[in-house]
């Protein structure tokens, strides 16, 4: 990571430094200035944003950056990231911008890059544009500044690219849907893909103010969507984090299905199909229930660093195509470059009308260990503190104990001041008191 790009671009408290109307600005010139200096002018750079009400603040300063670098902007309002992904490519873009603290509270923003192709920015452009910051913001001349321009029919696009993740004339007539957009960059579109593909929609969390993405909503709290599937009956819940890449999703009887199993079911299914290349990237939180259920199928396994962007690394050096996180970012190469909600959520759906299956019964075939997450504040570095001796022999007396029957998992978060410790294994009281144990050693140790 760099001094200000992390594992997934930007991120920040709103009015603190580098998440200032200041520092988009400085930001918009120097991504300009690298992308121009690599030839890559070629379109727009297309700019959208979730449904945080700074938002606007970044989007107009990060805009008048662009321009002043002179490269011409499209911005699309409020849009999913996956949505940005997609029309950067279609848009034969110079680049595409997502501003969006994903799932972190109204309080926090942030930058998300794609490149032409779609994918997220290679470290070394980072780095380049990272260098360009400390540089000043000189205007190019008048005449070849950059203009900007509004897109209209952005949403329209993404929903038909959605409902091109199934086959053709399919559809999910029948079938009664939960849908929750956690008050995010979903609300106007998501919906719309299953209601215009036959199903009866239930939409919450589809009322943004500015303030309330993620707020008791979405992929991070979706015993709210589970507690109404069960109220209503539904056949399926599907809960989506503020800017769309990511879905949890919840079966008839409100159980919670994750991103591991969604990944699963989709290896499985594809897998029975004779569809699926090669084999299947998840990280190093995957849980060790999924790499089972895979190897008992034949299906090969590789772990990735975390994030969506490293299994998106993986899959194309192994040459695969299906790849995703617990979290629920699921990359599905064939349709996206990066984590889409909506394409994994829809491709479950259809996978349900069309083989009569419930969720439930899908899900049982990746059954999941007991997995303990535990969260340490840091201030400061993260890494020295795991270099401690009490540390290191605390987490390989818990190694030992578990044997081959478990996992531990240290690794400083790329987007928040933490520690996480993860301890997974078969006996749950022994995952969660052996997580505690380390965690206590690293405050200790700070």
């Amino acid at each position: 990571m760099g001094t200000y790009f992390g594992t997934d671009g930007i991120r920040g408290r709103t009015g603190e430094w580098p998440m200032t109307p200041e520092f988009a600005l400085r930001l918009g010139y120097a991504v300009g200035e690298v992308l121009g200096e690599n030839g890559h002018r070629q379109g727009p750079v297309l700019v959208g944003k979730d449904t945080r009400v700074s938002g606007y603040m970044f989007e107009s300063a990060l805009e008048a950056g662009l321009s002043a670098a002179g490269l011409d902007v499209a911005l699309l309002g409020p849009m999913p990231t996956p949505a940005i992904a997609y029309l950067t490519r279609t848009f034969r873009a110079t680049a595409g911008v997502v501003i969006s603290a994903s799932h972190n509270p109204f309080q926090d923003n942030g930058f998300k890059f794609f490149t032409p192709e779609g994918d997220k920015l290679p470290d070394a452009t980072e780095a380049a544009i990272e260098a360009r910051l400390e540089q000043p913001v000189q205007t190019i001349d008048g005449a070849r500044l950059g203009k900007a321009v509004r897109i209209s029919d952005a949403a329209g696009r993404y929903i038909e690219f959605c409902k091109s993740a199934i086959p053709a004339r399919s559809e999910l007539r029948g079938m009664h849907i939960v849908i929750d957009c956690a008050h995010g960059a979903t609300y106007n579109v998501s919906p719309h893909v299953f209601e215009e593909l036959g199903a009866r929609v239930e939409v919450l969390g589809a009322a943004p103010d500015g303030y309330n993405i993620n707020e008791g909503v979405g992929a991070l709290h979706p015993e709210v969507m589970g507690a109404r599937v069960r109220e209503l009956g539904a056949d399926l819940g599907i809960a989506l984090d503020g800017d769309g890449d990511r879905v949890i999703l919840a079966a008839a009887d409100g159980t919670i299905v994750d991103g591991d199993q969604i990944l699963g079911i989709l290896a499985l299914d594809r897998h029975r199909a004779g569809l699926l290349q090669g084999g299947v990237v998840g990280t190093q939180m995957t849980n060790l229930g999924l790499e089972n259920a895979l190897t008992a199928a034949g299906i090969p396994f590789a772990r990735a660093r975390v994030g969506d962007r490293y299994v998106l690394e993986e899959l194309r050096r192994y040459g695969w195509s299906l790849g995703g996180e617990g979290s629920g970012h699921i990359v599905c190469l064939e349709h996206t470059t990066t984590g889409d909600g909506t394409v994994a959520a829809l491709q479950v759906a259809y996978m349900m009308h069309r083989t009569g299956q419930t969720l439930a019964a899908l899900a049982a075939a990746i059954p999941r260990l007991p997995q303990t997450l535990v969260n340490v504040p840091v201030v400061g570095g993260a890494r020295g503190c795991l270099e401690e001796q009490a540390v290191r022999s605390e987490v390989a007396a818990v190694e030992a104990e578990l044997g081959t029957r478990g996992r531990v998992l240290l690794r400083p978060s790329g987007t928040e001041p933490l520690v996480r410790v993860m301890v997974e294994g078969e006996d749950a009281d022994q995952a969660r008191q052996a997580a505690e144990r380390i965690a206590d050693c690293i405050r200790a140790a700070i």
